[in-house]
């Protein structure tokens, strides 16, 4: 199997099904307290507002007790009405503000959340992205995160309010009359006992179902992503019932908790009709005795219906934390992951002689390198291209080992792609890599990059090991035109961008036109603001090509790496490329990657490589006169 893309690992094979996501670890409650806490001050404030609910709904009864035993006596109501229906009208205006205030902070912290979780997302190392699927990703971003808001909105902060009103209720009660609130605390205990007990299985059954969302956003992003080879294989119905055992499995799972879930909601329920019936046959039984008046009988009641009421928010309030603890954990386990900075300070300080750039020093220099790529990372690497030059260049390796399947087919997942390569890519000078498909180009370009570190071996920029550099200024030296020339979402502006935000537009019109590019300006009347497609599929292969080289060369960088950058051009556009090309190679040092041998031919230095080995370095004509390979090569492009 051939080593991984470097350039974009995290694009895969459309038909590659991979591994399915587990559950992931679950988070804690006191991991869900930081997202809870970036608004506290507003949390306080609702916290308030439920407390003076609470003490509106708590003398609502107590002033429906002394209506009803001024009725008993025949006394005038006086303002007992009015101010009865001042406390409900308070408690109903306190209820619809802080609703709302608690739905916005919901949303705040699914903010807070998916910002936090993009922000690491972006920082992964690339070998995460390699491991795991970008739907998957993506629904973390989307789906987990809006789970957190239900721990808001469905009864947490509420419940502080109700608490009270529970333990007002208690009380109340309590001096009304301790036998029935023995009974009705007796079947409130049997119900939390429940509630407790089906708690854990909510958040389990909650993870399982995220994990599958995952899986279904994986499926669809596969599909979507390579629609048209779909459609050109013919298999689109594959990939509809592929997807559709995706969204039966989540369907699946969403029942799961649909049914754990519908356990909770009755036993509130069930838990207020006993209550309510055991409450009205004793209470009536002990007002006809006259241990109880009517009017504490009614007060009870309604205490015992604003007890039921926030255990109910409570039930609710666990139902939902769990199930955001759930969808946390899926969060937690990609924020908990390292950025691609962290190991830096780590690896500097393990060199022992970190050195000081020197300017006669190569620009890049190789030193015994050795590289495997992780095995759960291996897949096709970004030397196996559909060109058919690169085609003909495997046989060609392949025929020379006596052995009709390449080598570089047959690699074990984790054995190495690079084994103790050395070159020097001198200052200003062009060095090209030329080789078979899987001989490990690509890989030299991406450890150039840092995308990766060797095993072993070095990789030095002017002398200076660049392990010891922070990668921002690195890459901030290097201009990088990746193999499959991806282009974003957006504007022709908007790419050229990318790596110069503070180009101006005049900028950009010199670097199209430096890669005979202007012409895709001048057939839409937005100029710059030309939308490009998804993907740029709105251009041409070979034009989406030429804008990934203008965004490279808009940045001026003294070090460009061209991965197969003229593969996608016709005969006349790469002779303009090249012309591009050594214009702005003046003063720079390029290394390119090419397996049409004539467009390297004019290098300073070309190194040979086969199965991760360096097999000669020179010039054109010195490889044609020692390295058999490289002749080989030659002779069937008809350049010997």
């Amino acid at each position: 199997m051939s080593a991984p893309s470097t350039t974009r690992p995290a694009r895969r094979s459309p038909f590659a099904r991979g591994s399915r996501v587990d559950e992931g670890p679950r988070a804690r409650f006191g991991e869900l307290i930081p997202y809870l806490f970036e608004h506290k001050r507003i949390l306080w404030f609702i916290i308030g507002l439920s407390i003076l609910g609470s003490i509106a709904s708590l003398a609502q009864p107590l002033l429906v007790s002394q209506v009803i035993g001024i009725v008993e006596r025949g006394q005038a109501l006086g303002g007992l009405v009015w101010a009865l229906i001042g406390l409900v009208v308070i408690s109903a205006v306190i209820s619809g503000y802080q609703h709302y205030l608690l739905q916005r902070t919901g949303e705040g912290v699914v903010l807070s959340s998916r910002r936090q979780l993009v922000a690491r997302m972006l920082h992964l190392p690339i070998s995460e992205f390699d491991t795991r699927r970008t739907g998957d990703l993506v629904s973390r971003v989307g789906s987990d995160t809006t789970l957190l808001r239900a721990v808001l909105t469905q009864g947490l902060i509420e419940a502080v309010g109700g608490t009270i009103t529970f333990i007002g209720a208690l009380i109340a009660m309590l001096i009304i009359d301790p036998v029935l609130l023995g009974l009705t605390v007796l079947v409130i205990a049997v119900s939390v006992v429940t509630v407790v007990a089906l708690s854990g299985k909510i958040r389990v059954a909650s993870q399982r179902a995220q994990a599958k969302v995952g899986d279904l956003a994986a499926s669809v992003e596969r599909a979507i992503s390579s629609v048209r080879t779909v459609r050109a294989s013919n298999a689109t119905d594959r990939e509809i019932a592929t997807i559709d055992r995706d969204a039966t499995g989540a369907w699946n799972m969403g029942i799961q908790v649909a049914k754990v879930s519908a356990l909770v909601v009755p036993v509130a329920g069930i838990a207020m009709q006993v209550s309510f019936l055991v409450v009205l046959g004793v209470g009536g039984f002990r007002v006809a005795s006259g241990a109880l008046t009517i009017a504490n009988l009614v007060a009870f009641i309604l205490f015992l219906f604003m007890m039921i009421m926030p255990l109910g928010q409570a039930f609710g309030a666990i139902s939902a934390t769990n199930q955001a603890l759930g969808a946390l954990g899926r969060i937690q386990e990609i924020i908990k992951l390292p950025r691609e900075s962290d190991a830096d300070a780590t690896i500097a300080a393990s060199i022992a002689t970190p050195g000081v750039r020197s300017t006669s020093a190569p620009a890049i220099e190789f030193d015994s390198v050795v590289f495997a790529y992780p095995a759960a990372a291996v897949e096709l690497d970004t030397d196996s291209t559909t060109d058919a030059a690169a085609n003909v260049d495997a046989e060609l390796d392949a025929l020379e080992a006596g052995d009709l399947d390449a080598p570089a087919d047959r690699r074990r997942p984790g054995d190495p792609v690079l084994r103790g390569v050395s070159f020097t890519a001198a200052r200003g000078q062009r060095t090209a890599l030329v080789g078979p498909s899987g001989a490990g180009k690509s890989t030299i370009l991406g450890l150039i990059e840092r995308f990766y570190d060797p095993e072993a071996g070095a990789i030095r920029f002017a002398g200076v090991d660049i392990r010891t550099m922070p990668r921002t200024e690195l890459r901030s030296q290097i201009g990088y035109v990746e193999q499959d020339a991806p282009v974003l979402a957006g504007s022709i502006r908007d790419n050229l961008l990318l790596s110069s935000p503070n180009a101006t537009d005049d900028d950009c019109i010199r670097v199209l036109h430096a890669v005979n590019l202007t012409d895709v300006l001048d057939r839409n009347p937005l100029g710059l603001g030309a939308p490009v497609g998804e993907e740029g599929i709105m251009l041409s292969g070979g034009e989406r090509q030429r804008l990934a080289i203008a965004r490279a060369l808009l940045s001026a960088p003294p070090i460009l790496l061209l991965d197969e950058s003229t593969s996608s051009l016709d005969g006349v556009n790469e002779q303009k490329m090249r012309l591009a090309i050594d214009a702005v190679a003046e003063d720079r040092t390029l290394i390119v990657i090419a397996h049409r041998l004539s467009t390297v031919v004019d290098s300073d230095s070309i190194v040979v490589l086969d199965q991760g080995r360096v097999v000669g370095t020179g010039t054109h004509s010195e490889l044609v006169a020692s390295v058999p390979l490289y002749r080989q090569l030659a002779k069937h492009q008809l350049l010997v």
